[in-house]
Protein backbone atom coordinates (compact mmCIF):
# COMPACT_ATOMS: atom_id res chain seq x y z
CA UNK A 1 0.00 0.00 0.00
CA UNK A 2 1.03 3.61 -0.51
CA UNK A 3 0.18 6.19 2.11
CA UNK A 4 0.41 9.71 0.72
CA UNK A 5 1.41 12.66 2.92
CA UNK A 6 2.09 10.35 5.85
CA UNK A 7 3.46 13.19 7.97
CA UNK A 8 0.00 14.80 8.11
CA UNK A 9 -1.14 12.03 10.46
CA UNK A 10 -1.29 12.97 14.15
CA UNK A 11 1.71 11.75 16.17
CA UNK A 12 -0.50 9.76 18.57
CA UNK A 13 -1.95 7.83 15.62
CA UNK A 14 1.51 7.27 14.13
CA UNK A 15 2.61 5.29 17.19
CA UNK A 16 -0.29 2.86 16.67
CA UNK A 17 0.46 2.63 12.95
CA UNK A 18 4.14 1.92 13.63
CA UNK A 19 3.28 -1.14 15.76
CA UNK A 20 0.90 -2.38 13.05
CA UNK A 21 3.54 -1.95 10.34
CA UNK A 22 6.12 -3.72 12.53
CA UNK A 23 3.71 -6.67 12.85
CA UNK A 24 3.36 -6.86 9.06
CA UNK A 25 7.12 -6.54 8.54
CA UNK A 26 7.81 -9.35 11.02
CA UNK A 27 5.39 -11.61 9.13
CA UNK A 28 7.22 -10.77 5.89
CA UNK A 29 10.64 -11.46 7.43
CA UNK A 30 9.45 -14.82 8.75
CA UNK A 31 7.91 -15.59 5.32
CA UNK A 32 4.56 -16.47 6.86
CA UNK A 33 1.55 -17.33 4.69
CA UNK A 34 -0.83 -16.27 7.50
CA UNK A 35 -0.36 -14.14 10.61
CA UNK A 36 -2.26 -12.52 13.48
CA UNK A 37 -3.09 -8.85 12.89
CA UNK A 38 -5.09 -6.95 15.49
CA UNK A 39 -6.61 -10.22 16.77
CA UNK A 40 -7.56 -11.55 13.34
CA UNK A 41 -5.69 -14.15 11.32
CA UNK A 42 -5.09 -12.86 7.81
CA UNK A 43 -3.29 -14.08 4.69
CA UNK A 44 0.08 -12.58 3.77
CA UNK A 45 1.16 -11.88 0.21
CA UNK A 46 4.97 -11.82 0.29
CA UNK A 47 5.06 -9.50 -2.73
CA UNK A 48 3.43 -6.64 -0.85
CA UNK A 49 5.16 -3.47 0.20
CA UNK A 50 4.41 -0.44 2.33
CA UNK A 51 5.35 2.96 0.96
CA UNK A 52 4.84 6.42 2.38
CA UNK A 53 5.21 9.87 0.89
CA UNK A 54 5.89 13.01 2.86
CA UNK A 55 5.96 16.68 2.03
CA UNK A 56 8.15 18.29 4.68
CA UNK A 57 8.00 22.03 5.12
CA UNK A 58 4.28 22.48 4.49
CA UNK A 59 1.95 23.79 7.18
CA UNK A 60 0.31 21.05 9.23
CA UNK A 61 3.09 18.51 8.70
CA UNK A 62 4.73 16.80 11.67
CA UNK A 63 8.16 15.28 12.16
CA UNK A 64 7.95 11.49 12.16
CA UNK A 65 8.86 9.76 15.43
CA UNK A 66 12.05 7.66 15.34
CA UNK A 67 9.99 4.49 15.83
CA UNK A 68 8.25 5.18 12.50
CA UNK A 69 11.38 6.38 10.67
CA UNK A 70 13.13 3.11 11.55
CA UNK A 71 10.49 1.14 9.62
CA UNK A 72 11.20 2.75 6.25
CA UNK A 73 14.11 3.28 3.90
CA UNK A 74 14.29 6.95 2.85
CA UNK A 75 14.39 7.96 -0.79
CA UNK A 76 15.06 11.57 -1.69
CA UNK A 77 13.22 13.11 -4.61
CA UNK A 78 14.63 16.15 -6.38
CA UNK A 79 12.83 19.47 -6.63
CA UNK A 80 10.77 19.55 -9.83
CA UNK A 81 11.58 21.97 -12.65
CA UNK A 82 8.60 24.27 -12.18
CA UNK A 83 9.27 26.25 -15.34
CA UNK A 84 9.27 23.15 -17.54
CA UNK A 85 6.13 21.78 -15.87
CA UNK A 86 4.45 25.17 -16.24
CA UNK A 87 5.41 25.39 -19.92
CA UNK A 88 4.09 21.91 -20.70
CA UNK A 89 0.84 22.55 -18.85
CA UNK A 90 0.32 25.88 -20.63
CA UNK A 91 0.91 24.21 -24.01
CA UNK A 92 -1.55 21.47 -23.07
CA UNK A 93 -4.11 24.15 -22.14
CA UNK A 94 -3.72 25.70 -25.60
CA UNK A 95 -1.37 28.62 -24.89
CA UNK A 96 0.85 29.45 -27.87
CA UNK A 97 3.13 31.73 -25.80
CA UNK A 98 3.69 28.98 -23.23
CA UNK A 99 7.49 29.27 -23.05
CA UNK A 100 7.48 33.02 -22.36
CA UNK A 101 4.53 32.87 -19.96
CA UNK A 102 6.00 29.91 -18.05
CA UNK A 103 9.22 31.85 -17.42
CA UNK A 104 7.30 34.92 -16.22
CA UNK A 105 5.01 32.90 -14.00
CA UNK A 106 7.75 30.90 -12.30
CA UNK A 107 9.78 34.09 -11.71
CA UNK A 108 6.68 35.71 -10.19
CA UNK A 109 6.13 32.74 -7.84
CA UNK A 110 9.81 32.76 -6.87
CA UNK A 111 9.61 36.46 -6.03
CA UNK A 112 6.38 35.93 -4.10
CA UNK A 113 8.05 33.18 -2.00
CA UNK A 114 11.02 35.44 -1.31
CA UNK A 115 9.45 38.86 -0.86
CA UNK A 116 5.96 38.43 0.58
CA UNK A 117 5.50 37.88 4.29
CA UNK A 118 5.64 34.30 5.53
CA UNK A 119 2.08 33.09 6.08
CA UNK A 120 0.97 29.51 6.77
CA UNK A 121 -1.72 29.72 4.10
CA UNK A 122 0.62 31.00 1.37
CA UNK A 123 1.58 28.31 -1.13
CA UNK A 124 3.70 29.10 -4.17
CA UNK A 125 4.71 25.52 -4.93
CA UNK A 126 3.76 23.04 -7.61
CA UNK A 127 0.25 22.37 -6.28
CA UNK A 128 -0.66 26.08 -6.34
CA UNK A 129 1.02 26.57 -9.71
CA UNK A 130 -0.99 23.72 -11.21
CA UNK A 131 -4.26 25.15 -9.86
CA UNK A 132 -3.54 28.52 -11.51
CA UNK A 133 -2.66 26.84 -14.82
CA UNK A 134 -5.86 24.79 -14.85
CA UNK A 135 -7.87 27.94 -14.14
CA UNK A 136 -5.97 29.81 -16.89
CA UNK A 137 -6.89 27.06 -19.34
CA UNK A 138 -10.56 27.34 -18.40
CA UNK A 139 -10.42 31.13 -18.78
CA UNK A 140 -8.67 30.81 -22.15
CA UNK A 141 -11.33 28.47 -23.48
CA UNK A 142 -14.04 30.83 -22.24
CA UNK A 143 -12.38 34.02 -23.54
CA UNK A 144 -10.62 33.10 -26.77
CA UNK A 145 -10.51 36.76 -27.84
CA UNK A 146 -8.31 37.89 -24.89
CA UNK A 147 -4.51 37.99 -25.15
CA UNK A 148 -2.86 35.00 -23.46
CA UNK A 149 -0.88 37.11 -21.00
CA UNK A 150 -4.10 38.82 -19.85
CA UNK A 151 -5.77 35.44 -19.36
CA UNK A 152 -2.87 34.19 -17.25
CA UNK A 153 -2.76 37.41 -15.22
CA UNK A 154 -6.47 37.06 -14.43
CA UNK A 155 -5.98 33.49 -13.28
CA UNK A 156 -3.02 34.54 -11.12
CA UNK A 157 -5.01 37.42 -9.63
CA UNK A 158 -8.15 35.37 -9.00
CA UNK A 159 -6.26 32.47 -7.39
CA UNK A 160 -3.79 34.48 -5.29
CA UNK A 161 -5.16 37.90 -4.35
CA UNK A 162 -7.90 36.54 -2.03
CA UNK A 163 -5.21 34.73 0.00
CA UNK A 164 -2.95 37.75 0.55
CA UNK A 165 -2.99 39.65 3.81
CA UNK A 166 -3.53 43.42 3.64
CA UNK A 167 0.13 44.30 4.17
CA UNK A 168 1.27 42.13 1.26
CA UNK A 169 -1.38 43.53 -1.07
CA UNK A 170 -0.47 47.09 -0.10
CA UNK A 171 3.32 46.56 -0.37
CA UNK A 172 2.98 44.91 -3.80
CA UNK A 173 1.01 47.91 -5.12
CA UNK A 174 3.55 50.50 -3.92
Amino acid sequence: GCFDEFNRIDVSVLSVISSQIKTIQNALIMKLDRFQFEGTEIAMDGRMGIYITMNPGYAGRTELPESVKALFRPVVVIVPDLQQICEIMLFSEGFEMAKILAKKMTVLYKLAREQLSKQHHYDFGLRALKAVLVMAGELKRGSADLPEDTVLMRALRDMNLPKFIFEDVHSSLV
